[in-house]
């Protein structure tokens, strides 16, 4: 598959969390810079970041489980929980003893909460459109993919929460092979189980299987508070909106922000010339 995908030429590598196979991007040598992507993208997102940096740092870019091109079993325990704890099992097995951490989307809870837990090894910080905090704001569009039977349906059955991404999570019209490179790994009802688990584990009410899970990553960003920090926004992002960036810069006063009017959800995807122009300093700061 990635020999086809537009702008992928990378050859993912291959590690085992049980029995199932986590595939990664590792390109080029170097100062580490891991990025950690959301729901329902996959590493493909960081695809012109990768191909950008990997002549100076080394770049990571893991597929959760059932995301992107790794495995996709059917009866995982898809919790916020299991996927940090699959990032930390990568992470410790690549050796990376110090990094720049980038996150987007569910990767901001998914990477803080091995960030908080391994303080000692972050170098800097860059937050794209994400949280790693509790919100009690929920799009409608997004709880009604929630619901049961209707919500499976609409994921699963009519693609509709990774179809409507390449429209929806950007402000300029996506190119269609950019489009097919996202959707690539999401061809069947079976390939997007993680979607549709992602989105149900979305800790909305106190009695949720991952509510205590991301209160404990929230409580752990305050061990992150004097690492470098830079926050770029899309401000056309109809779920992740000016209240979540507001919050960022809350509580890391002392954060390089960026808020681009014209950036959807997919911010990379709309302005990545705009933000290499502030990534690429500050991973130079990061590093001396």
């Amino acid at each position: 598959m990635t020999g086809s995908l537009y702008q992928y030429p990378f050859v993912p590598k291959s590690f085992s969390v049980g029995p199932h196979h986590l595939s990664y991007v590792d390109e080029g040598e170097g100062p580490a810079v891991v990025m950690v992507h959301g729901n329902p993208s996959w590493s493909y997102l960081y695809r012109n970041l990768i191909t950008a940096l990997k002549g100076e740092y080394r770049c990571l870019a893991p597929d959760h489980l059932g995301c992107g091109l790794s495995d996709k079993p059917q009866n995982y325990p898809y919790r916020l929980r299991n996927h940090i704890k699959n990032l930390e099992q990568l992470l410790d097995h690549l050796r990376v003893e110090r990094c720049v951490l980038v996150v987007h989307d569910w990767g901001g809870a998914i990477g803080m909460g091995w960030a908080g837990a391994h303080s000692e090894r972050i170098k800097g910080i860059v937050a794209l459109n994400t949280a790693a905090f509790l919100s009690r704001r929920l799009p409608f569009r997004i709880a009604v993919c929630r619901w049961p039977l209707l919500g499976a349906f609409l994921v699963r059955g009519l693609n509709g929460f990774a179809g409507a991404a390449t429209s929806m999570a950007v402000h300029y019209r996506m190119d269609e092979r950019i489009k097919a490179g996202f959707l690539a790994p999401y061809d069947s009802w079976k390939n997007r189980v993680a979607i549709h688990r992602f989105v149900q584990d979305i800790p909305m009410r106190e009695d949720h299987p991952s509510r205590q899970a991301l209160k404990s990553v929230t409580s752990s960003l305050g061990r992150l508070r004097d690492k470098p920090m830079l926050v770029l926004w899309g401000g056309r992002d109809f779920c992740f909106n000016r209240l979540f960036y507001d919050e960022w810069c809350q509580r890391f006063p002392r954060a390089r922000t960026h808020y681009f009017e014209d950036g959807g959800h997919y911010v990379l995807e709309d302005i990545f010339p705009r933000a290499m122009e502030r990534i690429a300093p500050f991973l130079k700061s990061c590093y001396g």
